[in-house]
């Protein structure tokens, strides 16, 4: 019966170590970044509009008084991972079914039921994971001719994306913490 009490700590250890895995699989990931370049402002801007444009997101206004450009998607969620997560789900649940089985026979095999709840774990994460977000560009200084230097907000995946893509074409720089970041 002891070992029967350890594997269940550790089947609901298992339990929550899913559940975390969802709350961090779908969090919020909006960070913001200063970018320089030696360009000026207008072909930076102009790059920067073109390669979000092809990349699917659609101009939806600013405000030029303060010097913003905002633009806005729809982010899907991950597929394969939503299928994993169902998968670790439906056997984590079997796995606590097999445990309930083991502490209360009496209960026959309707413990193992819980297998079906798996799917959920996959279901949570696609509701979770797609939304809408917006990129924000915010001129911060460009004169005529003369250095640009921007505020970036957007999702971090979007913009380790940018950095890697346009750092050449536009002579973007930053801190390059995003690339230098486990995680």
């Amino acid at each position: 019966m002891a070992n029967s009490g350890s594997t269940l700590l550790l089947t609901l250890l298992l339990a929550i170590g899913l559940v975390f895995f969802l709350r961090a699989a779908s969090k919020d990931r909006t960070t913001v970044v200063d970018v320089f370049s030696p360009k000026p402002a207008v072909e930076v801007l102009d790059g920067l509009t073109s390669w979000l444009t092809a990349r699917g997101w659609a101009a939806s206004g600013g405000d030029a008084n303060q010097q913003l450009l905002r633009f806005r998607g729809q982010v899907s969620s991950s597929v394969p991972l939503a299928i994993l997560l169902s998968i670790l789900g439906a056997v984590g649940a079997g796995c606590l079914g097999l445990v309930i089985r083991q502490l209360m026979p009496s209960l026959g095999w309707w413990p193992l039921v819980l297998a079906l709840l798996g799917p959920a774990a996959g279901l949570l994460y696609r509701r979770r994971a797609e939304r809408a977000e917006t990129v924000e560009l915010r001129l911060i200084s460009g004169a005529e001719g003369g250095d640009t230097a921007l505020k970036v907000r957007a999702h971090r995946d979007e913009l380790i994306a940018l950095e890697l893509e346009l750092a050449e074409p536009l002579q973007l720089a930053s801190d390059g913490a995003l690339l230098s970041s486990p995680i």
